[in-house]
C-alpha cells in the first residue's frame, strides 16, 4: 500500500487536515490508523483522534476495547470509546450495529474534523453486489462514495481504491497486530457469504473482479450524479405555491421517469429516506392522480404525503398537543414550540399581554381592513391553509377576543 496515495486522496477531499479515525481494531481501520500517524511524523497539522464503538455483540468486545485503547496510547492518538445497547427490533444485527455505530461517530465528530473510515476496494465491490441482488437503481449502485456530507462535517473514505491484499500486506510489513471479529466468518451474514463462498470463485475465473466492479460503482456513480443534476434543474419549474411544496400540475406534466427521479430528489432533499420503486407507484397512483379536491395522505417513515389542491406537501410527523396556552407578557420574544416560529414585541406593542391558544373550532375573527367578521375555517380556505396545518397555527388571545392569526392576520380594533 502507497502511504502517499493514501496522503493525495485526503488532500484531494478535503482541506481539513483533523481526522476522527473509526478504529474497530481490525486490520483495516489498523493500517488507517498507521498510516496515518505516518503522515502525521511528516505534517504536523494533522491532527488526529480515534473512537471505537463496543457493540457488546461478541465475548471479546472488552478485549478488543483494551487493546484499541492500548494502541492508540502506543501510537499517542487521542482515543474515545461507547458501549452501546443495540435495538433489534426493527433491523438486521448488522443493519442495528451500524447505525449505532454512526450515531457515535456523529456524537463524538467535532466541526473541525473529518469522520475517516477504512472501507477498501474489495469493500466496495461486496457492497455493489448486495446492492444489486437487492434490485437497487443507480444511487444504490453507486455503492459508498469518497466522500459524503456527514454530521455538519464530511465523511471520507482514503482507502476506497485499495485492494484488502494491499492492505494485508501492509499490515504484515509494519508488523501489526490487530483484532480478528469471530462474526467475520458467520455466513449467515450477506456480506461474509459473499466475501467467502461467492468473491472466491469469481476472482478465479475474473481476477480483476474486485477492479471491475469498483469501476462499474463509479460509473453509477456518474449517472446518479447526472441524474441529480436534472432532478435539481427540474426542481426549480416545479416549486409549488407554497414553501416545501410542488405544484402536482407541473409534476404530472413531466416524462414518468423524470416524474419520479424528481421526487426521490426532493424527498432526499428534505431529508427523507428515498422510497421504493414500489412506494413511488403507489404515491403517484394515490396521491398524485387523485381528485383535485380529494385529501389522500402516504406515510413514510418519518413523514408523511398529502395533496392539497394542487400542492404536493412532505410533512414530518410530529405529536402536537391543542390544549397548550402560553401567556406572554408582549415584552420579549417568545420562541413557540415545534418550530411554530416566533413572536416579536414589536408586532403586537398595543398590547400589554397575550395568550397564545391553538384551534378548538367555532372560532371567527374581523381581519384589518375588513367589514365582516368572520370564522377562522373559511379564512382558512380562503388563504390556502392545508386541514392538516391548521390545528397549529398560533392564535393570539386578549382575554376571550380573538386578536390575531399568526403570519395571517391580526383583527381590526374594537
Amino acid at each position: 500500500m502507497n502511504i502517499g496515495l493514501v496522503s493525495e486522496n485526503l488532500k484531494n477531499l478535503s482541506e481539513s487536515r483533523s481526522y476522527l479515525i473509526a478504529y474497530s481494531g481490525g486490520v483495516d481501520s489498523h493500517v488507517l490508523l498507521h498510516a496515518l500517524v505516518v503522515l502525521r511524523q511528516q505534517d504536523p497539522d494533522i491532527q488526529l483522534r480515534a473512537v471505537h464503538v463496543h457493540h457488546g455483540l461478541s465475548d471479546y468486545a472488552d478485549a478488543w476495547q483494551l487493546h484499541c485503547q492500548k494502541v492508540c496510547a502506543q501510537l499517542q492518538v487521542p482515543f474515545v470509546t461507547e458501549k452501546v445497547m443495540l435495538n433489534l427490533s426493527k433491523e438486521s444485527v448488522e443493519a442495528a450495529a451500524r447505525d449505532a455505530r454512526y450515531q457515535i461517530f456523529a456524537k463524538y465528530l467535532q466541526p473541525h474534523e473529518c469522520l475517516l473510515t477504512a472501507h477498501s476496494k474489495d469493500d466496495q465491490a461486496e457492497t455493489l453486489l448486495l446492492q444489486l441482488l437487492r434490485g437497487a437503481g443507480p444511487a444504490g449502485l453507486s455503492a459508498m462514495p469518497f466522500k459524503k456530507e456527514f454530521s455538519q462535517s464530511w465523511h471520507l473514505r482514503p482507502l476506497l481504491d485499495v485492494t484488502r491484499e494491499a492492505i494485508e500486506r501492509y499490515a504484515q510489513e509494519q508488523q501489526l497486530h490487530w483484532v480478528e471479529d469471530d462474526s467475520n466468518e458467520n455466513l449467515r451474514f450477506d456480506r461474509n457469504y459473499l466475501r467467502h463462498q461467492v468473491m472466491p470463485l469469481l476472482k478465479a475465473r475474473w481476477p480483476a473482479v474486485v477492479n471491475n466492479l469498483s469501476r462499474a460503482a463509479s460509473h453509477a456513480a456518474s449517472a446518479q450524479t447526472m441524474l441529480s443534476l436534472l432532478a435539481d434543474n427540474d426542481l426549480k419549474v416545479l416549486v409549488g405555491s407554497k414553501k416545501n411544496t410542488l405544484s402536482i400540475a407541473a409534476l404530472c406534466a413531466l416524462n414518468p421517469l423524470r416524474r419520479a427521479s424528481a421526487l426521490r430528489y426532493w424527498l432526499q432533499t428534505l431529508g427523507c429516506r428515498v422510497p421504493s420503486t414500489k412506494q413511488l407507484a403507489q404515491i403517484e397512483k394515490d396521491v398524485l392522480m387523485s381528485a383535485e379536491g380529494a385529501m389522500p395522505v402516504f406515510y413514510l417513515e418519518k413523514g408523511e404525503l398529502r395533496r392539497y389542491r394542487d400542492d404536493l406537501y412532505y410533512t414530518e410527523l410530529a405529536e402536537f398537543d391543542q390544549q397548550l396556552k402560553i401567556h406572554w407578557d408582549c415584552c420579549s420574544t417568545l420562541d413557540l414550540p415545534q418550530s411554530l416560529g416566533k413572536l416579536l414585541p414589536g408586532d403586537y406593542k398595543d398590547y400589554q399581554a397575550l395568550t397564545v391558544c391553538f384551534r378548538q373550532g367555532g372560532e371567527v375573527i374581523k381581519p384589518a381592513g375588513s367589514n365582516f367578521t368572520q370564522s377562522l375555517k373559511k379564512l382558512f380556505q380562503q388563504w390556502g391553509v392545508p386541514p392538516w396545518e391548521r390545528d397549529r397555527i398560533p392564535l393570539l388571545y386578549d382575554g376571550d377576543r380573538l386578536v390575531a392569526v399568526h403570519r395571517y392576520c391580526v383583527s381590526s380594533p374594537e
